[in-house]
């Protein structure tokens, strides 16, 4: 399967284990990874931001993306983050096409005095470092505005955007402005998936997919047979999970991935600070009633 076909599958986004060291710890990520190509996942994603990837060196974000390039193997098509500062994100550019990715994810720089042309800059210099290799945008602030995001689009190499704005508006507005060959992908995960799919969104990310990669793949299969209302009832009965992972300003987004899957018997460590670590009494005992209503395993 080509990149393009894929994204308009799942793209999950891949947990970063670490040891008791707080080193990265890639070997524990291999049966969650099994388990999730199992159920066909499309596009494991490796330094996204459930990747914790703001929280590693650039040396731990080169060695990841290796590592999970080798154990996926073939298996489908790798997704590698770039990001941070525009030297760094060019470095990871190089080392994704080295260690085999099929393509970049392009974090939107989170710098507070990033121009629009500036990014247009940015994501020209990472598209000359990947050697070639196809970028997605992705896009967590759509106040750049339209015309920039088209600007964006335009360069080449860029094939897409991970639409990570609750905004559907907006985003149908620059689906219209862009090449019509641009995939559009809704990067809110299964909450937000089928308010983006009615604007033509196609596709969405997902942490789920560490720990319930059916439920995900179930929901990508709803929406694509448009099926809404079965979309819908598969969403609320994993809705608890993505309010645990909401709360205290999304500070629990990984937290809750994590902790579930140490409840689950695969513990890939602690989230490294500023992220909240561990769930509070209250969070955990909701993260337990969800994995028991979700009948997934516990230890």
């Amino acid at each position: 399967m080509t990149l393009q076909s894929a994204l308009t599958g799942i793209s999950g986004i891949l947990v970063t284990p670490f040891d008791a060291e707080d080193r990265i710890a890639p070997a524990r990520l291999g049966p969650i990874l099994d388990r999730a190509l199992a159920a066909g996942l499309h596009v494991p994603v490796v330094n996204g931001n459930t990747g914790e990837f703001y929280s590693l060196t650039v040396d731990e974000a080169e060695a990841i993306c290796a590592e999970l390039c080798a154990m996926v193997g073939g298996r489908a098509p790798v997704l590698a983050g770039v990001g941070r500062s525009v030297k760094d994100a060019c470095r990871l550019a190089a080392a994704a096409a080295r260690a085999g990715a099929a393509g970049l994810m392009v974090h939107q720089p989170p710098d507070p005095f990033a121009a629009p042309r500036g990014v247009v800059d940015y994501v020209r210099r990472v598209a000359d470092a990947g050697g070639g290799l196809p970028l997605m945008l992705y896009l967590r602030n759509d106040a750049i505005g339209t015309a920039a995001i088209a600007a964006l689009c335009a360069i080449p190499g860029v094939i897409g955007v991970k639409w990570a704005t609750p905004n559907p508006l907006r985003l149908a507005e620059a689906i219209a402005a862009c090449d019509p060959g641009i995939i559009w992908v809704g990067g809110l995960a299964e909450v937000w998936a089928p308010a983006l799919y009615a604007v033509g969104a196609r596709g969405f990310t997902s942490g789920l997919v560490n720990i319930w990669p059916e439920r995900s793949l179930a929901i990508h299969a709803a929406l694509e047979s448009g099926d809404y209302a079965a979309a819908r009832a598969l969403i609320a009965g994993m809705a608890a999970f993505e309010e645990i992972r909401a709360q205290e300003l999304n500070g629990t987004n990984v937290t809750g991935v994590k902790a579930a899957l140490q409840a689950m018997g695969q513990d890939c460590g602690p989230t490294r600070p500023p992220a909240a670590w561990p769930l509070t009494e209250i969070q955990q005992r909701r993260m337990t009633e969800f994995l028991r209503r979700a009948g997934l395993p516990q230890n």
